[in-house]
């Protein structure tokens, strides 16, 4: 991507003082790449800019001109088109991936241009800017006005022939695996990434598949297909009869067999109970053709990745190390008997889930998984790349339910594979980036990088089309060159902090893990990933807030490439162990070394094949405070992304202040405010004649809760707070985590239950009113805050093309959230997001952070909202941001009345997530923002004399826009706003005298700083 860094006085060495000769060298070395006989020239255009800023990388978009061997030459960019979306229920996960794809193979010799198809199979060409919605329904009613529609799927075919050299399909399940897209290209003879239509079309049907691994000699899971809703029950009764499951209980799996491995999969039990099963898949839309096959039980599920890295028409599929899929059931509302990995334990982090690289398998087995995965590749004649989806099987397995016998097999049968997916999920943790981090060679820990293993799969495609051999022939010319890149003279280091023991730790990885990636980007940074480990007292009983206590036992990692793409902070702990454990480590190694030997078979023998690009040091670990004198010794700016406990609520930015350490966000007395959903409420509630509007609170401590009588509680608070129904959320932890609704005093009592029990999630639909899974916290909070239930209106997207957009606007209130950026004193409010709520009243966790799910609509659109009422919106966001002394960059989410603009706030958050969809990349995308990008460029300087505060903006020269912009703290120790950035206004809850109803007017307020 074509990108820049600027920063402005933030001063970085490139050595640390004292810390050892590994730890500088984990600290400064950039990604080297093991050459095969040739020279790796980067060499590109550079400029400068006036804002404190060295240099910055840009790259063309239609050629560059580049040095070799003295002579200067013109590179001409491959131009690639990414093809997103479809018909199916994983065209988020499909958005994720072309994200993750966009972001990892832009510049360097390739141009991309995007492309979106609709549920309805319509095509438009959209800007880079709309791939970073974190749902395509964020963008799905207003196509028309923001993208170029194309009138038919023959009429996109027709542009993509004059507009790309190549296209990269990166739709998941029907359209984009199921040989549609694939069979539209080769009509028009377009070159693509990936297997052919036909071979597309034996692959993804689950049920003609399993015919198709039979007839090639693989183990097979016993199956039936149903094809539409007149099902004979006899038939399905013969088949349970001869594969010796019992007709009322015997378990299987149905699922529909043209869609993802993890869309409509359901357990059922019995003849009668698979019928109504694969009716509803049938009668749901998901697929006329539903299969039902055996459940696998005592087995071990697994998941690899194939590369095909021959060329021209050859095959030589090499399989990755394989992943081990191991389920967690407590709390998930499933037993061992109908646990299956469907999309919420795919997409959303959390530890119902973990995945072990490689697997906790014999490495016979991993052998034979490799060499069978293989070996299928080839049968199937696939190309390019795949994930093949599998079970092993050990002596007490068995394929079916009471009525079974346990099998016996020859070695060569212990693996079945059970899913082929030709369009490999590709989202920036996602096992197929795991998996291709992880190889070595006998001195070192090598792999491929992001960009480099795409780039890997991009340059084996084109090796198939002779009028694209250019690009291979001169991607390996410059990599011959002699010319070696520049390096910038004054590299500055950040370490990106993330992980924690709150309940919103896991999104705090896949925060963290998109900021360092997104930052390492840039020539002069040195980024280093850093995890916070959870507190040794955490799960020491309840009702006490441990989040700020045992700072002495914290730990924190210093982390190297492969053991960031992990899905869970305790993923991350176990790859960190794993890599310092002597035997678990040799035994790594070893398997690593043989994925190693395969692919240098091959590739040694591709011109273009630069090496590996990314190196892996041991994981080192540091107790907090060591880590903390270790970053000012490197002289380290700490980009925090720890959301709550002691990432948020101010003790860590104390820590950092006292060693005069900069850091990202708000101070000390900000972030506890902000932490404390009360107290910032207080600090508030003086400004309703602003139009800034608070909730009333009643607080209460759990342990008495739980030992009073439920419904005297329930009476007593519905009286004190004047309502019939509350909203129900921990005092101090993360924006979803256990926010119910309850409408009456037996919701209370399951609510209060989960909590005694301590369970991590309260199952969708336990309570009166629909919900979906309720995450709960961990400790248990000693104090729970009870509000009123604010009603909000339903806002409905629907991808029918009739209607786009449904609004009945009865309530008058909706929900929504907005990032505020700027300097202390003068926040400036982005574009509100307007939330849509999809499985209850409440937002939920998946609808905030699983991949491909939860709707945002930036800006509200104008039949909800008009221009006016956003303005003073955002003026109200403006305020609370001044009020509470936030600086750098933080989200405040909030109810907004959408005549007049009043704001009714519901948190603050200081460390916002910053995921790949956050919804805070839409706002800074709009062009509306680029004002602010010109108002910092002018008064940057000013800002950092006068307040002391650093700044890295981050600018898209593709799309003109922010990739990030923070603030950073950079104050001596004992003089830092952080003790004092709260005004003595706000302490004392009276109105700050500097705030007049004429300076929060529209026309005035960027004369007053905001």
């Amino acid at each position: 991507m074509a990108s820049m860094a600027i920063g402005v006085n933030l001063s970085m060495t490139s050595r640390v003082g004292g810390g050892g000769d590994d730890v500088d060298r984990l600290l400064t070395a950039a990604p080297t790449t093991l050459k095969l006989n040739q020279k790796n020239s980067r060499s590109e255009s550079r400029c400068r800019r006036s804002f404190g800023m060295k240099r910055f990388r840009v790259t063309g978009a239609i050629a560059k001109s580049v040095v070799v061997d003295g002579e200067e030459k013109i590179q001409k960019n491959l131009r690639v088109g990414l093809i997103c979306g479809g018909p199916s229920a994983e065209r988020g996960i499909s958005l994720n991936s072309v994200r993750s794809v966009l972001d990892h193979i832009q510049g360097n010799g390739i141009s991309v241009s995007c492309y979106y198809i609709d549920p309805d199979l319509n095509a438009y060409a959209i800007s880079s800017a709309q791939v970073y919605s974190n749902t395509p329904a964020d963008f799905d009613f207003k196509l028309e006005s923001l993208a170029h529609a194309f009138s038919s799927l023959s009429e996109l075919a027709e542009h993509l022939v004059s507009a790309v050299d190549i296209v990269f399909p990166v739709i998941h399940g029907r359209f984009g695996e199921d040989g549609g897209i694939q069979e539209l290209l080769e009509s028009h003879n377009i070159p693509f990434v990936g297997t052919g239509s036909r071979e597309c079309r034996r692959a993804f049907d689950k049920y003609e598949a399993s015919l198709e691994l039979k007839k090639h000699g693989f183990v097979t899971v016993p199956n039936y297909l149903v094809q539409g809703t007149g099902v004979d029950e006899s038939e399905i009764t013969l088949w349970f009869t001869d594969n010796h499951l019992d007709l009322e209980v015997g378990k299987v799996v149905v699922k529909p067999a043209n869609a993802g491995s993890s869309i409509g999969v359901k357990v059922a039990f019995g003849v009668k109970d698979s019928v109504k099963k694969a009716i509803e898949l049938i009668q749901e839309g998901i697929d006329n053709r539903v299969v039902v096959e055996v459940f696998i039980e005592n087995a071990y599920e697994f998941t690899a990745i194939v590369l095909d890295v021959a060329s021209d028409s050859d095959c030589h599929p090499v399989v990755l190390l394989p992943s081990e899929v191991e389920l967690k059931l407590h709390g998930s509302g499933d037993t061992k008997e109908n646990a299956i990995f469907d999309y919420r334990r795919k997409y959303l982090p959390t530890q119902q889930v973990t995945y072990h690289t490689p697997p906790r398998f014999p490495i016979h087995v991993i052998k034979s998984i490799r060499e069978e995965a293989a070996l299928l590749f080839k049968k199937l004649g696939l190309r390019d790349f795949a994930r093949f989806d599998g079970w092993y099987l050990t002596p007490t397995s068995n394929l079916a339910s009471s009525g079974s016998e346990t099998l016996t097999r020859p070695k060569s049968e212990d693996i079945i594979f059970t899913d082929l997916n030709l369009i490999s999920g590709m989202e920036q943790t996602s096992l197929f980036f795991q998996q291709a981090s992880k190889i070595t060679s006998s001195y070192i820990q090598v792999g491929f990088s992001h960009s480099n293993i795409l780039r890997t799969i991009i340059h084996r495609a084109s090796s198939r089309y002779p009028h694209l051999a250019w690009y291979n022939h001169e991607s390996s010319h410059l990599l011959g060159g002699s010319t070696t890149p520049e390096i910038p003279g004054d590299v500055k280091k950040v370490f990106v902090l993330f992980g924690g023991d709150t309940s919103e730790r896991q999104v705090s990885v896949v925060s963290g893990t998109n900021i360092w990636m997104n930052l390492q980007r840039f020539e002069d940074l040195k980024v280093t990933p850093c995890l916070l480990s959870s507190s040794i007292s955490n799960s020491m009983g309840a009702f006490t807030d441990k989040t700020r206590a045992d700072l002495d036992n914290r730990e924190v990692w210093l982390l190297p490439y492969s053991a960031v793409l992990r899905h869970t902070v305790e993923e991350v702990l176990a790859a960190c162990l794993e890599a310092i454990e002597p035997d678990r480590a040799l035994f790594t190694s070893l398997l690593q070394k043989q994925v190693m030997d395969d692919l240098m078979d091959a590739l040694k023998n591709q011109s273009w094949f630069a090496g590996f690009d990314i190196t892996d040091e041991v994981p080192m670990k540091y107790s907090l405070k060591d880590w903390v004198k270790l970053a000012k010794e490197a002289e380290a700016t700490v980009f925090l992304s720890a959301h709550g406990g002691i990432g948020e609520d101010g003790t860590m930015q104390a820590l950092l202040e006292d060693e005069g350490v900069p850091y990202t966000g708000p101070g000390v007395n900000a972030s506890r405010i902000c932490m404390d959903k009360v107290m910032a409420s207080q600090a508030l509630s003086h400004l309703s004649e602003f139009g800034v509007h608070t909730i009333s609170k009643d607080v209460k401590r759990t342990e008495d809760i739980i030992h009073e009588t439920i419904p005297d509680i329930w009476d007593e608070l519905i009286t004190k707070l004047q309502c019939q129904t509350l909203c129900v959320k921990p005092a101090r932890d993360g924006c979803s985590t256990g926010v119910a609704r309850l409408c009456s005093s037996e919701d209370l009592a399951v609510y209060v239950q989960a909590l005694k029990d301590c369970l991590p999630r309260i199952p969708a639909n336990t309570l009166s009113k629909t919900h979906g899974m309720i995450e709960m916290p961990n400790p248990t909070p000693e104090l729970l805050i009870f509000e009123p239930f604010v009603e909000t209106d339903e806002v409905i997207v629907s991808s029918k093309a009739n209607q786009k957009l449904s609004w009945k606007g009865q309530k008058r209130w909706v929900e929504i959230t907005a990032g505020v950026i700027g300097k202390y004193g003068s926040m400036h409010s982005l574009s509100p997001s307007l939330t849509v709520k999809e499985s209850g009243d409440i937002l939920s966790l998946e609808e905030k952070f699983q991949g491909g799910t939860g709707i945002n609509l930036t800006p509200p659109p104008p039949p909800i909202m008009s221009k006016e009422a956003l303005e003073r919106c955002k003026q109200g966001m403006e305020l609370i941001a001044t009020t509470l002394g936030l600086e750098g960059f933080s989200r405040i989410d909030a109810f907004v009345h959408v005549e007049t603009g009043e704001v009714m706030v519901i948190e603050v958050n200081t460390v916002p997530g910053m995921t790949p969809s956050t919804v805070l990349i839409q706002q800074v995308t709009l062009p509306s923002f680029k004002y602010v990008f010109k108002v910092y460029q002018t008064k940057l300087k000013q800002q950092q004399q006068r307040s002391g505060l650093f700044w890295i903006v981050f600018w898209d020269t593709e799309i003109n826009t922010f990739l990030f912009c923070f603030g950073i703290r950079n104050k001596p120790k004992g003089n830092s706003r952080g003790a004092t950035n709260v005004p003595s206004s706000i302490l004392s809850h009276t109105s700050p005298p500097c705030f007049t109803k004429s300076q929060v007017s529209c026309s005035q307020r960027h004369q007053h700083g905001w």
